[in-house]
């Protein structure tokens, strides 16, 4: 396997690192609105249901954002999509009790709040804002099959983990063997740079574990352990994170339709970008 070195992750100066956070903090505009509104609405008077009014925010800020050409049409079709998919997972756990939402709620199917699917909905949002503002190409991408089935058995195991067991460390081995040479490849003003995918997408894991501390803390929603009292979210959670991460960027990367043929990593950290252009390099690029 070609090795990766640390410092052709990262940008090679201020100014390469401020464009990045830059890319980032814009393709972070839902995921970080929803987390403040999250915030302020907790001193909502009490006869505002907190959960209904965070539904309709959710809904106006997609509005926003689409009518703003912030997110294309495609990209709301995937968020939407998303939406389902966090909505029956959420219809599950709460059954079984691995967290609850405290507060009274006339917008909900069961005891989940229809907000509650745009939490996952705006991991999705990030993820194809990130791809679209830092060009994201992919390197050495597996077979079609192999991130499909390894999508499905991931959310399959978020359902099944209580009936025969939770699945989750040997899915993340199978899952670190198979895009163990993967790079993402992410664009700046004058370069392009390269890290391995598991990595970066653990990075977001993590991001996300913190969102959800904030979250909790504003008593959103709630585990079982916080009952009598805020906890720090068990760390646990990350791996928990990290495999929702996955399933949400094997999803969008598959509907890039990136082509099965693995594609050789050739010099691509000092790939350079032409003014107004970008860099040719052997990578896919995804619209």
């Amino acid at each position: 396997m070609t090795s990766v070195p640390f410092r052709s992750w990262i940008p090679k100066n201020v100014s390469g690192w401020l464009w990045f956070w830059r890319q980032q903090a814009l393709s972070c505009a839902f995921p970080w609105s929803l987390l403040g509104f999250l915030v302020l609405t907790r001193h909502l008077p009490a006869w505002i249901p907190r959960y209904d009014a965070m539904l309709v925010i959710c809904v106006i800020l997609q509005f926003v954002l689409y009518k703003a050409k912030w997110e294309t049409d495609r990209e709301v079709k995937v968020i939407a999509s998303f939406h389902i998919i966090g909505l029956m997972l959420e219809l599950e756990k709460t059954h079984l009790g691995c967290w609850s939402y405290p507060e009274r709620c006339w917008l909900r199917i069961g005891n989940v709040p229809l907000f509650s699917g745009f939490l996952y909905a705006s991991v999705s949002s990030y993820c194809c804002q990130a791809w679209r503002r830092l060009d994201l190409r992919l390197y050495r991408w597996p077979a079609h099959w192999k991130p499909i089935v390894l999508a499905a058995a991931i959310y399959a195991n978020f359902f099944t983990e209580h009936l025969i067991g939770d699945m989750r460390w040997p899915l993340i081995a199978v899952l670190v063997v198979v895009f163990w040479k993967t790079r993402i490849s992410y664009r700046l003003p004058s370069q392009r740079r390269r890290l391995p995918m598991v990595a970066g997408l653990l990075g977001l894991g993590f991001a996300i574990w913190i969102a959800e501390n904030i979250g909790t803390r504003c008593g959103a929603w709630r585990y079982p352990y916080q009952e009598h009292g805020w906890q720090f979210v068990d760390f646990s959670k990350l791996t928990s994170w990290f495999l929702l991460v996955m399933i949400t960027f094997l999803i969008v990367a598959e509907l890039k339709r990136i082509p099965t043929k693995a594609v050789e990593l050739s010099g691509i950290a000092e790939d350079k970008v032409p003014s107004g252009g970008m860099a040719s390099s052997p990578g896919v690029a995804m619209s």
